[in-house]
């Protein structure tokens, strides 16, 4: 059973009118403060006492006759359920029909008494109460005894209802005054980590209209009954017993998303700021079932996917096989992964999960695919004749490999300026990223072409203009970190090389679909904007021909990786020295003439 939107709905608009409940009574803490009738407050608050207690003649006479006839002021008077209790006895006056097998009222309302009935956490709270009911209407009628032989499933199946389709009725400071059960315009609203409906409610007396409440809205939702469901209760007759008694605390439901014609709507039946172990406890204590929305799916489905990427990475441990690694990790990085899911009545859907590119997992892959495609690399010089074709072709895995190095520096940086216990992992990555680059840029392959550096001193002689951190000497280079101002440091350098990434980014990245979807491997803006349901390959085109990749070899180019290098492989050492020390082996003295051979 669900309920769905009967034409598209915007956000921010109410999709039924103010829902009068089916049953109702405050909680026991405030019967003596607020109206048992319309949960409104008293003028004038009593001393606390059981017997309700009215803000006006209208829901005196609206209310007084039900509270009394429905005996609930016969029941224990320190019951655990006095709240769902009473709403069970009231309900019980307006339902007097049940189904044979328990399972829902005439109201289309579920009672999940089996289930209920025969939970640990409910069975003997069910019965206890139950009993109290049955003693308590059998006394009404004169008769003070229940008799061990006196059936009680009927106060079951009733007090089952309330527990499953009771919902909390919050004041404007968010109190919870007491519970209501509403008609399955409300009730046959299912739940979802991730809702696209809330609800209010309108706390007024009889016939008077509280702020904030339209009269003139519609009902805009529609309810829907699967297959199995349809024996139990038709969507043309589920109404026919939903009679209310006209007054009460009504509830109002809202978008707070936009809904598409025909598409699910669901609200949250507990604190979505909670963590998935305490919604998922949460729910099972108060309503007996484990939520599979898209919101929970995603825990599991991304453990599915780390294991795949695992499993991917532990295969070509074992087996060795390079590009089988490379075309199974970019797939699933541009592709994701189909997760099957449960969804309510049983049915199954299939979810696309796809990692985050700060996902520690996807952090991971790129730390492999450096790797893996520089082994490519080496293996094609290793197995190949040094025709221009391998060397090329071993020119694109080292290419590859190093775009994915500066990837994970770059994302690296931007989690470390958010938590800077990353520092060891930044510093190592940088110099990774450098170490990558410099070996880029003294491939043989730009001295094939003809592009060869005409001065070389005058490129180990780099000096920026836009930042500091080539300024500094390899002699006097630890003493002075020390001193500088490392923010300052930082945010020059990622400055000076988000500068320059544009002139070696798409170079670095073409022929690779996964990376051709990152736009810039620095500045993260382009993650809010990125539609990455596009159809990708992911993993490297090797089609091209020589003669079509030749034009994206300039000497400019070779020039500005050998400059992006350097800067990454500084700040790199710069960010070890202050993690580990000046005498760490993890902190290397830097001579930049050894960087660049011709």
């Amino acid at each position: 059973m669900e309920m769905r939107g009967e034409e598209n709905i915007e956000i921010g608009e109410d999709i039924t009118p103010p829902l009068l409940p089916l049953s109702f009574s405050l909680h026991d803490s405030f019967r003596s403060s607020h109206c048992s009738s319309c949960f409104s407050p008293l003028s004038s608050p009593s001393h606390p006492s059981h017997a309700p207690l009215y803000c006006s003649a209208a829901c005196s006479s609206s209310h007084s006759a039900i509270a009394s006839s429905s005996s609930e002021s016969l029941l224990p008077p320190s019951s655990p359920l006095s709240s769902e209790l009473r709403t069970a006895l009231r309900l019980l006056l307006s339902l007097p029909s049940l189904c044979p097998h328990l399972r829902r009222f005439n109201n289309g309302l579920l009672t999940n008494h089996h289930k209920l009935s025969s939970s640990p956490e409910f069975a003997t709270q069910i019965r206890q109460g139950a009993i109290a009911m049955a003693a308590a209407r059998k006394s009404r009628n004169g008769d003070c005894v229940l008799d061990q032989s006196d059936s009680v499933l009927l106060e079951e199946a009733v007090l089952c209802l309330v527990l499953t389709n009771a919902v909390e009725v919050q004041d404007e400071a968010g109190r919870s005054l007491g519970i209501a059960v509403y008609d399955p315009n409300f009730s046959w609203i299912n739940h979802s980590c991730s809702p696209n409906a809330g609800y209010r409610f309108s706390v007024s007396p009889p016939n008077d209209t509280s702020f904030g409440e339209d009269s003139s809205s519609t009902l805009r939702i529609v309810p829907s009954i699967s297959e199995d469901e349809s024996g139990v209760c038709s969507c043309s007759d589920y109404m026919e017993g939903a009679k209310g008694y006209g007054y009460g605390p009504k509830i109002i439901v809202r978008s707070i998303k936009r809904i598409k014609k025909g598409e699910e709507v669901c609200v949250s039946y507990t604190d979505l700021l909670q963590p998935k172990a305490m919604r998922q406890s949460d729910l099972w204590f108060k309503y007996q079932f484990t939520c599979s929305c898209r919101r929970c799916a995603m825990d599991e489905a991304n453990k599915k996917l780390s294991d795949y990427v695992d499993k991917t990475i532990n295969e070509f441990l074992s087996v060795g096989d390079p590009e089988s690694c490379c075309m199974k990790l970019e797939s699933v990085l541009s592709l994701g992964l189909q997760i099957e899911q449960i969804e309510h009545g049983d049915g199954k859907s299939h979810l696309n999960v796809k990692f985050h590119p700060f996902h520690h997992v996807a952090l991971s892959a790129y730390t492999t695919l450096s790797s893996v495609y520089r082994i490519r690399s080496s293996d094609v010089l290793a197995l190949h004749s040094r025709t221009d074709e391998s060397l090329f072709k071993a020119f694109d895995m080292s290419r590859i490999s190093a775009a994915y190095s500066l990837l994970l520096a770059g994302a690296s940086h931007h989690l470390f300026c958010l938590e800077s216990s990353l520092l060891a992992s930044a510093a190592n990555f940088w110099k990774q990223a450098g170490d990558s680059l410099l070996s880029l840029a003294r491939n043989r392959v730009w001295n094939s072409l003809g592009f060869l550096v005409s001065d070389l001193s005058t490129v180990v002689k780099y000096k920026c203009s836009k930042c500091s951190l080539l300024d500094i000497s390899a002699a006097e280079f630890f003493s002075q970190a020390e001193r500088a101002n490392v923010e300052n440091i930082s945010s020059d350098f990622l400055a000076c090389v988000s500068n320059m990434a544009p002139m070696i980014w798409r170079f670095l990245i073409n022929g690779c679909h996964y990376l051709e979807t990152i736009e810039d491997p620095f500045d993260f803006q382009w993650l809010a904007l990125l539609n990455r349901d596009e159809e990708h390959d992911g993993f490297v085109n090797e089609s091209s021909s020589f003669e079509h990749r030749a034009e994206l070899y300039t000497n400019e180019r070779r020039i500005h990786i050998y400059k992006v290098g350097i800067h990454c492989l500084m700040y790199g050492v710069i960010l070890a020295q202050i993690c580990y020390g000046q005498n760490s082996h993890f902190t290397p003295i830097l001579n930049l003439g050894e960087y660049f051979v011709n």
